[in-house]
């Protein structure tokens, strides 16, 4: 089958048409199309002859070729031949009438015979509108189908207007939706930010240029919960702002704001006392708002509360200056326990190689307690800076009181009564047992002296855990808290961040060093645990010692170790000592202790001249003790070099440092001896330094 001619053809869409809006389509619209079928040619060539100018003519020689025109688009109206070979035209509409997409098409029925009632009514049942008999009159053909091509026109036209429509309610709909969504969106933020504004330590405020007295317009964020007071109550009472000011930045707070009037920015930290009678830090800030032709309209600022950070930087000054304190406090023990050590190893020469009558025995007693003295000094600045020589062990609580009180019994007096609070459930503290018993009376005779008219004072125990962000400041762990509490004259709040610091006291001059709290301090710290002071004026003091608790079987196997040498040890033979110090009195006074001991000592003043005289006789030393801080080479040093020499030569480490059990490359077999020492501690020495030497032979150096 031939394809049929077009007298004009529809005009394709192009991508430009298809992007264009409602308007531009409408221009751009294709005619209305009209579908001739007829299987006579010259029939076909007539019709489109006449309805050419009306609209796009479509010609079909059958109706199966009419039925594929219709499944590739409209027509405004189907011309139909009734008589045809084949399918002829009523059983084509029968078929256009029942398909959903081509029923509403008209049908124009086209025929030469057949014009008797029956057979038009037989039309009009297929689906019929009309009926036009061959020979065709233009005139009348023409003016039909241009009625269905108008109305074909003007139904695209509704439609495609109501497509618009469709579509500008659809564009409406979803603005109204994504307003709808912004401003849900925008009152969530507000929300988020109302709740911030509201979880943090702040206030925005609008403030009037020359508000006089102070008072904002406008206020933001929860200003109860950062003053106490409602701000109806600011309002209420003008005066509060300035009158709550701490008396001392007052003056100053009020010559900071005076530069609202000159239309400058601002900024000052202050003091500001809460509805709860406390201060609290408050850093007030503000810059000047203007109106778009640049008049000053108003201030927009911020109160911020800034004591947890004023708070911190006051610890933070405070460990760094104890820690400064600590370091010259260890860096001086040196010398104090070098020249210690030269003055009782002579009382100790002089007591020993003299005769002394009575009254020359006292000057020696009274000057070697003066000297003693001063080592308890040393050894309280130590405990301070965390550095003096500590020999931690499981503490039992219940035998620990039994002690301090029998230390304690003369000292308290009858006006003050000690009262012991702990039971069998209380954990076993890990710690110097020595320590912690002269921290504890420490504690207690300040109680003593905060009491001057007698009173009572309470120490208690109690098990604590402590978990990891706990405020306390503590590792996670299991402690010990020993408390001691009276009801004496308190302590300044101003003053109790100084209490701990060494030769600071409240009490009268003559009446203490200054030292005990501090003492306390640095034993705590060095033990792992802490210290808590919470006082108040009139009332009491309270002071709390957090000790680690001790493990469940613990032991010093070392102790025992050295304590089972030393007892085999059932008699001292003389040795052959090499003795090696720079300070040229502790090297002499030391020499002779030895020498009283019963040995041979052959003195070196620097690590040089030690190594030399080992050099000429390795095998003939049996014990090398050197001094630890000396010019060129150290005490280590020089036991590493000896070693070289003599592997198996015992040796003993004398400092007057304070970190002593720090001694870096140390061999494990050689012990340390703190200045000053006693002759027994050093006859102890000399004991188990011999025999860790002789269970060790052979070991490598470290």
């Amino acid at each position: 089958m031939n394809k049929p001619n077009r007298v004009r053809k529809a005009a394709a869409p192009t991508a430009a048409s298809s992007d264009a809006g409602p308007s531009d389509q409408a221009d751009t619209a294709e005619r209305a199309r009209v579908l001739i079928v007829d299987d006579d040619e010259r029939n076909l060539l007539a019709l489109q002859t006449v309805l050419e100018d009306v609209a796009d003519v479509v010609i079909a020689k059958s109706g199966e070729e009419a039925l594929r025109h219709l499944l590739r688009g409209e027509f405004a109206v189907i011309l139909l031949d009734v008589y045809m070979p084949g399918m002829d035209g009523y059983e084509t509409a029968q078929i256009i009438r029942n398909r959903e997409q081509t029923k509403r098409i008209p049908i124009v029925f086209l025929s030469a015979v057949n014009k008797e009632t029956e057979h038009l009514i037989r039309g009009y049942s297929m689906g019929a509108v009309d009926y036009v008999f061959k020979p065709v009159e233009p005139v009348v053909l023409r003016s039909k189908v241009a009625v269905f091509v108008d109305l074909f026109m003007m139904t695209r036209e509704i439609q495609r207007k109501a497509k618009q429509e469709q579509a500008l309610l659809d564009a409406n709909l979803r603005a109204n939706a994504e307003r709808l969504r912004a401003e849900q969106q925008l009152r969530l933020a507000e929300q988020r930010q109302a709740a911030i504004i509201q979880s943090l330590p702040i206030i925005l405020y609008l403030e009037a240029i020359d508000a006089t007295p102070r008072i904002p317009k406008f206020v933001s964020g929860n200003f109860a919960a950062l003053t106490g007071f409602q701000f109806e109550e600011i309002e209420a009472s003008p005066d509060l702002w300035s009158q709550r000011l701490h008396p001392e930045d007052r003056e100053r707070v009020i010559s900071a704001l005076s530069v609202r009037s000159q239309g400058r920015p601002f900024a000052v930290e202050y003091r500001w006392q809460c509805a709860d009678g406390q201060y609290k830090h408050f850093l007030d800030q503000a810059v000047l708002l203007r109106d778009p032709r640049g008049n000053a309209v108003e201030y927009a600022g911020t109160l911020l509360d800034v004591t947890d950070r004023k708070n911190l930087e006051s610890q933070l000054v405070q460990a760094r200056k104890m820690d400064a304190i600590g370091k010259l406090t260890g860096g001086i023990a040196h010398d104090f326990n070098n020249l210690l050590a030269a003055v009782l190893g002579g009382l100790g020469l002089i007591e020993r190689r003299l005769p002394l009558n009575e009254d020359h025995l006292k000057v020696l007693t009274m000057t070697r307690h003066a000297a003693e003295q001063g080592s308890e000094l040393v050894g309280r600045l130590l405990a301070f800076a965390r550095r003096q020589k500590l020999e931690p062990a499981r503490i039992e609580i219940g035998h620990l009181s039994a002690t301090v009180t029998d230390l304690l019994a003369h000292t308290l007096g009858g006006l003050v009564q000690l009262e012991w609070r702990t039971d069998e459930s209380l954990w076993s503290a890990y710690a110097d047992e020595t320590q912690l018993e002269l921290a504890l009376m420490n504690l207690i005779i300040n109680s003593r002296d905060a009491m001057p008219d007698g009173g009572g004072i309470c120490v208690s125990g109690e098990n604590q855990v402590v978990d990891v962000g706990d405020p306390i400041r503590l590792p996670a762990g299991d402690y010990v808290v020993l408390a001691v509490t009276d009801n004496g004259c308190g302590i300044d709040p101003e003053l109790l961040e100084q209490v701990m610091e060494p030769f600071f006291t409240t009490k009268e001059i003559g009446k203490g060093t200054g030292l005990g709290l501090s003492m306390v301090y640095g034993f705590a710290k060095q033990s792992g645990g802490a210290i808590r002071i919470d006082s108040k004026v009139g009332e009491g003091t309270r002071v709390e010692i957090w000790l680690p608790r001790a493990p469940q079987a613990e032991t010093d196997h070392l102790a025992a170790k050295v304590e089972d040498d030393c007892d085999n040890l059932s008699h001292e033979h003389p040795l052959k000592i090499l003795l090696v110090d720079d300070h040229a009195a502790v090297r002499t006074t030391t020499a002779a202790l030895l020498e009283d001991l019963g040995h041979k000592v052959f003195e070196a003043g620097d690590g040089k001249e030690v190594l030399d005289l080992l050099g000429k006789n390795p095998s003939g030393y049996d014990l090398l003790i050197s001094d630890y801080a000396m010019p060129h080479l150290s005490g280590t040093d020089v036991v590493h070099r000896a070693r070289q020499m003599r592997p198996d030569l015992p040796s003993i480490i004398i400092t007057g440092y304070a970190d002593a059990q720090s001694i870096s490359r140390k061999p494990d077999d050689v012990l340390i001896l703190s200045k000053p020492f006693t002759p027994e501690q050093m006859r102890a020495s000399i004991r188990a330094a011999s025999a860790a030497s002789d269970d060790q032979i052979g070991a490598p150096l470290q």
